[in-house]
């Protein structure tokens, strides 16, 4: 028998797409449900227990092979003292209070980052506590994903989709600055006004595009500026419900390793984000 994945019951999978929710909701001004969901069906309960055994692989250092198979033996060992029946009617709840404040489709289209590794692992959780024979091959399969997960290997189908960034590589520099006209134009078109940070973005992404080291630090370097600046923000929020969503987007600033490659996603994502501080600044009454 070959397991089917779903999303509906993969709790690694609902909590990040929770926290990618609290981020959505931050960044569209509006206060977040998903903030309460998380802190009603992931604390002291047994979804939460389960997480922890897909956080334990999502947080994992770089280990060599035999400390990863052991990390994976451990993982599947705890899931079996899951309360199976208590798991299913949380799970239940869950996804019938995220119906109630979010439309299911859109929830469940938000791109999360692991997702692979998150339904490998459900998979291994199922055939390791079900009853019925599994396939060999898809455990496999599984396991393979995740080891290479753990261990850092190099993965040697690579995804060659192409993006926005790949594109500005072969543009000459005339083509570039007209681009970086054109992007202006519609940004400003979408927000009231683009910062001089969210200018400075634009520039250097469509420049310096084909220089990936140079534009690894780049990004790097403006994480690192959101953080201390939200850091310090997060002092002087007076609501606590804002102050939450901005120290959980906080966590989110992660900074590049050495051999990150990047792309669009991290363009769209240094430009949301200094919108929010846009935002917080102008309810703090700073002028912008």
């Amino acid at each position: 028998m070959k397991i089917k994945h779903s999303k509906y019951k993969n709790t690694g999978i609902l909590f990040e797409l929770l926290v990618r929710q609290v981020t959505i909701d931050t960044l569209k001004g509006v206060d977040s449900p998903a903030i309460d969901i998380m802190k009603k069906y992931f604390v002291k309960s047994e979804l939460g227990r389960e997480y922890k055994l897909y956080e334990s692989i999502l947080k994992s250092k770089v280990l060599n092979e035999n400390r990863a198979n052991t990390v994976l033996s451990t993982i599947l060992e705890s899931s079996v003292n899951l309360n199976k029946s208590t798991l299913k009617r949380q799970k239940y709840n869950l996804i019938k209070e995220i119906k109630s404040h979010y439309d299911l489709d859109t929830f469940f289209n938000i791109k999360i980052k692991n997702y692979k590794e998150l339904a490998s692992l459900y998979m291994l959780i199922e055939g390791a506590n079900g009853a019925s024979y599994v396939a060999p091959a898809q455990m496999i399969d599984c396991k393979v994903t995740l080891l290479e997960f753990l261990t850092k290997q190099e993965i040697k189908s690579q995804d060659s989709r192409e993006n926005v960034i790949e594109e500005f590589q072969a543009y000459d520099k005339d083509l570039r600055i007209l681009t970086y006209k054109i992007l202006l134009e519609k940004f400003n078109e979408k927000y009231d006004s683009i910062s001089l940070e969210q200018k400075q973005i634009l520039k250097e992404f469509i420049n310096s595009v084909d220089s990936a080291p140079h534009l690894r630090e780049f990004y790097n370097t403006k994480i690192a500026e959101l953080k201390e600046h939200l850091n310090k923000s997060t002092k002087s929020i007076q609501d606590p419900a804002t102050k939450i969503k901005v120290e959980e987007i906080t966590k989110h600033l992660v900074e590049l390793d050495k051999t990150a490659k990047v792309n669009d996603d991290h363009l769209v994502d240094l430009m949301q984000y200094y919108e929010l501080v846009q935002e917080i600044k102008k309810a703090n009454g700073v002028q912008v």
